[in-house]
């Protein structure tokens, strides 16, 4: 694949290379992923608030289910779709395995809100019912009977999880590293976010719109039930239009020598070559201390990422008990949160092009540590502050509320322009099995971990009698501080194996 920086003759002026440091023909390959990362994006991006309101809200249930459905079945739900994912990479070509992988998750999405949810009388346990379950139960299963009393809920949850993993971390980064050099991902891997970035803010205000129908519909009607009909039709929509697009590159992009000139393409195993078994393969993955190190980072931020969240999603389901007020509110999160991440992403590309691959990897661990360690002081001490907060016409709950919103969006947006950038760019170096089946292993088993990790770690300190969020806080910030430092250190490790890698391939 020809390096574009080069042979072209052409430089860049200061504020292009600030803000849009592609070439004009580039576009033929950057506006097709970037819009193909749009539609995955904006549909994780609903997926992701859907799943919280229906949990939060849903009968019998509370924040503290999530822990429980992260811990217990989120993550054995993603190592089996890894190992089918791996068996089959051994099958498939790319191009039909993407279309594999996506396939199941749009058609389950669009039965939920047009067949599913609409009998949720006739398939789901009344609510009476799971409230007797409670009641009978020791409290170690309160939480463990809302899960199965609420089941097509912890069916979309867990299926809204692993899309963030399948297709956002996995397919679609997967592909973009087959087919993007180191130099060009510099300049291309920020622009591909930012362009997906636009559809955090649609999707926000979308949202907005379709939770809102509940003061536009005539009393007695399940407004909730319309909301979800509009926005799963939406992500069934945009997930075949992102079909189409994968299509079209693999047609009119790799064909073009300018983006591609390798003899196969992505995935496609030339004459005399096998695959590597599946076996084989693992072993391989298992015993990289390169792949490790990804692993942890990914594991680390997963951990310390979900300990923040829990907390506040604990306060925002106090706050908000109707489902569609919960989903408004997300989707407002969601429009800013956007608008921090397009900033950030501006700000972040130019330090992943002019900075040390270190520098821009240690941001996020260091951001989220401040943030967060931030956040847990201001809930642990609360209270000592209600008296000053009321003077100014407001609550304990309602700050933390808005805190925690703030800690969170700007913890993601650096996440999204610096460590998933920072990250996607340590895969490039690697082999093509590893790229596919070492990538299924980090990004779906290590990022679900990584967030089980966290969810292990609260369901277990839920289970002491009377716990619930803010009595375990002072033991969740503990961990959560030994879980940066240990981030930072992988980072730094990392970065040594990393720029060997990049100095041997440039010379």
């Amino acid at each position: 694949m020809a390096d574009i920086n080069q042979g072209n003759g052409q430089e860049f002026g200061k504020l292009r290379r600030i803000f849009f440091p592609l070439y004009v023909y580039e576009l033929k390959k950057a506006i097709p992923m970037g819009f193909m990362f749009f539609c995955i994006l904006f549909n994780y991006t609903c997926l992701r608030n859907i799943k919280d309101s229906l949990i939060v809200t849903g009968p019998g249930s509370d924040a503290e289910v999530i822990p429980f459905l992260k811990g217990y079945c989120v993550a054995p739900a993603a190592i089996i779709f890894m190992l089918l994912y791996a068996k089959a990479s051994n099958i498939f070509t790319n191009e039909h395995l993407f279309y594999v992988t996506l396939t199941p998750f749009i058609l389950f999405f669009g039965c939920f809100a047009f067949f599913i949810y609409p009998h949720l009388d006739l398939l789901h346990f009344s609510p009476q019912t799971i409230a007797n379950w409670r009641e009978a139960a020791p409290g170690f299963l309160h939480w463990p009977i809302a899960i199965v009393g609420n089941w097509s809920y912890s069916l979309f949850y867990i299926l809204a999880e692993i899309w963030g993993s399948a297709l956002l971390s996995l397919s679609f980064w997967q592909f973009a590293n087959q087919i993007t050099k180191t130099s060009e991902a510099k300049r291309m891997y920020a622009f591909f976010a930012l362009m997906a970035q636009i559809s955090v803010l649609l999707e926000g205000k979308v949202g907005e719109w379709c939770s809102d129908i509940r003061t536009k519909v005539p009393a007695g009607v399940d407004a909730w039930e319309i909301s979800l009909k509009y926005m799963m039709g939406i992500v069934v929509v945009l997930g075949l239009i992102a079909m189409g697009i994968y299509r079209w590159i693999y047609r009119y992009v790799l064909t073009d020598k300018r983006f591609y000139d390798k003899p196969e393409l992505p995935g496609n195993t030339g004459k005399g070559k096998k695959k590597m078994p599946l076996l084989q393969s693992f072993k391989v993955i298992f015993t990289s201390p390169y792949l490790g190190l990804i692993v942890a980072l990914v594991v680390c931020y997963g951990i310390s990422v979900n300990l923040v969240e829990g907390l506040w999603k604990k306060q925002l389901g106090m706050q908000y008990s109707d489902p569609n007020a919960y989903n408004t509110f997300m989707n407002q999160f969601t429009f800013y949160g956007g608008i921090a991440s397009m900033v950030m992403l501006i700000i972040g590309g130019n330090i992943l092009r002019n900075c040390r691959w270190f520098t821009a990897a240690l941001a996020t661990p260091l951001m989220l540590f401040l943030l967060g360690s931030s956040f847990f002081i201001f809930v642990l001490f609360r209270e000592n502050l209600a008296t000053l907060l009321q003077s100014f016409a407001t609550t304990p709950l309602f700050c933390a509320v808005i805190f925690g919103a703030l800690v969170v969006a700007i913890s993601k947006a650096v996440k999204y322009a610096l460590f998933d950038l920072t990250k996607e760019m340590a895969y490039i170096p690697l082999d093509e099995d590893m790229k596919v089946k070492g990538k299924a292993v980090v990004e779906v088993v290590g990022g679900r971990f990584g967030k089980a990790g966290g969810a292990w770690i609260q369901s277990l300190l839920l289970l002491i009698p009377g716990a619930n969020y803010f009595t375990i806080a002072p033991y969740t910030f503990t961990i959560f501080i030994g879980i940066c430092a240990l981030w930072i250190l992988s980072v730094k490790a990392l970065s040594r194996r990393v720029e060997a890698i990049s100095e041997k391939s440039a010379k």
